[in-house]
């Protein structure tokens, strides 16, 4: 079948804002697609304190990543360190991502890690800084990118991590690393955290009004063997640490416009043209839901849907998929629409966003 699956994290609002919100939303493609399309499954409702959200879970059962316990962020770090060109010497790999944390009132607060606009010079420098404290102690750590780096700790294997999505503008402490290694990997975090104090950097940073690169996050526990199984023929939009669930290369360079929320009709087109089970996933909405910017969300929403949703929705009326499949999460929620070419046809279910509502 000819199917293409639309993932749009944060696209249900929480549940005491939705009212407001989608009266606000001008959204007209989603609306067609939700009015005329069936719900999949029941809507499934998550733990508001589990250690991944709603679309990572998904991503991580739709691409084969290996099952963790149920309290910890999914079996990554295997899988991105190939997407980033490395291959994992055996042992217990993690994913690292220089991170920003800062004082609240009575609690310390991760910020997302998308936001810190940290360059390849500043992390390799950073990375630098810290590499001898991690190999003095006889872990191995790895350089990916600005963003993501990786530390081999072989006897941490079932520490139970949290995605930093999950824990971001959160207590950390509720969000911290437990059980095997939990108390080495706080040590090491402090070690980090005070060799990283006095870097010139990070008050060249604070000058230009950039977030300190003062701490960094532990999650995507996987043993080097572990390996995906991609469920599509291609994927779209697959950025960040969401690399690690298998985009072909070409479809991971051409849809890059997700992020910057403005696609071009070339990019729609691309994943139009490809044939089989496709992905795209449409992200720009989690920056915006997780910094509570209500206002953003509404014109990120609406660029999503002028740029992307409208024009897929004429490909899927003018024959290019047999379905599309939206599936809608929060930071607690998921929801599956499935829209066919036939039911496009049902003039009389007007076009609604009310099942974005919980």
């Amino acid at each position: 079948m000819n199917q293409l699956d639309i993932l749009i994290p944060f696209a249900l609002p929480p549940a005491e804002m939705a009212r407001d919100l989608l009266r606000q939303c001008q959204a007209p493609a989603l609306a067609m697609l939700l009015g005329r399309g069936k719900q999949d499954a029941p809507r499934q409702s998550h733990d508001p304190f589990s250690r991944a959200l709603p679309h990572e879970h998904w991503l991580a059962r739709r691409f084969g990543l290996p099952p963790t316990e149920q309290d910890s962020s999914p079996a990554a770090a295997a899988a991105l360190m190939r997407r980033l060109g490395h291959a994992p010497q055996a042992g217990q790999w993690f994913v690292l991502h220089p991170a920003h944390i800062h004082v609240a009132r009575d609690h310390l607060v991760l910020t997302d890690v998308g936001q810190l606009q940290l360059d390849e010079a500043q992390s390799k420098k950073l990375f630098d800084a810290a590499l001898p404290l991690f190999t003095e102690i006889g872990h191995d750590l790895v350089y990916g990118d600005a963003r993501t780096w990786f530390i081999r700790a072989d006897a941490w294997a079932g520490l139970r991590t949290s995605t930093p999505a999950a824990a971001s503008g959160r207590n950390v402490d509720i969000w911290m690393p437990e059980g095997p290694g939990e108390l080495a990997w706080r040590k090491l975090q402090n070690e980090v955290q005070m060799q990283w104090f006095s870097e010139s950097l990070n008050e060249e940073r604070e000058m230009r009004g950039q977030k300190a690169i003062n701490s960094v996050w532990i999650w995507g526990g996987a043993d080097a063997a572990a390996v995906s199984q991609p469920a599509y023929a291609a994927s779209f939009g697959l950025s960040g640490w969401m690399r690690a669930f298998g985009a072909t290369d070409d479809a991971a360079d051409i849809a890059n416009a997700a992020n910057a929320g403005a696609a071009e009709v070339a990019e729609v087109a691309e994943v139009a043209k490809a044939t089989g089970h496709r992905l795209l996933l449409l992200d720009p909405l989690i920056e915006v839901a997780l910094a509570e910017e209500w206002g953003l969300w509404l014109q990120r929403m609406e660029h999503l849907d002028r740029d992307w949703l409208a024009p897929l929705l004429e490909s899927l009326r003018a024959g290019s998929f047999d379905a599309v499949n939206l599936v809608l999460t929060g930071a607690d929620r998921l929801a599956q629409v499935a829209v066919t070419r036939g039911a496009l046809r049902k003039f009389w279910l007007k076009p609604s966003l009310s099942k974005l509502s919980a």
